[in-house]
């Protein structure tokens, strides 16, 4: 029950306009097939939305969005996980 709170007030005060949902000032685009599944959708008036990111399918684009809940980190060849290549230079600085 505070999950439906939650999702209900994620994008409260939003009207439906003839460009879309018009939210805070932005126009929301509606959710593209690689969101199905994520925790962050918010369904209203048939269709779903994210209320994270106004223009979902920009974030898939390149890759994984980085908001999506439901996707893991993906595997490279030699079977690890892909690390930053920051992170991983200051962790071999401090010696870890």
């Amino acid at each position: 029950m505070a999950d439906d709170k939650k999702k209900a007030s994620a994008l409260a005060g939003a009207v439906m306009t003839a460009e879309g949902l018009s939210y805070k000032g932005m126009i929301m685009n509606p959710v593209v097939e690689n969101c199905t599944g994520c925790d962050r959708v918010v369904a209203l008036e048939d269709k779903s939305y994210c209320p994270t990111y106004a223009q979902p399918e920009k974030k898939w684009m390149r890759g994984i969005c980085n908001f999506a809940t439901h996707v893991k980190a993906t595997v490279d060849k030699e079977g690890k996980t892909k690390v930053n290549p920051l992170k991983a230079s200051k962790r071999a600085a401090k010696g870890r």
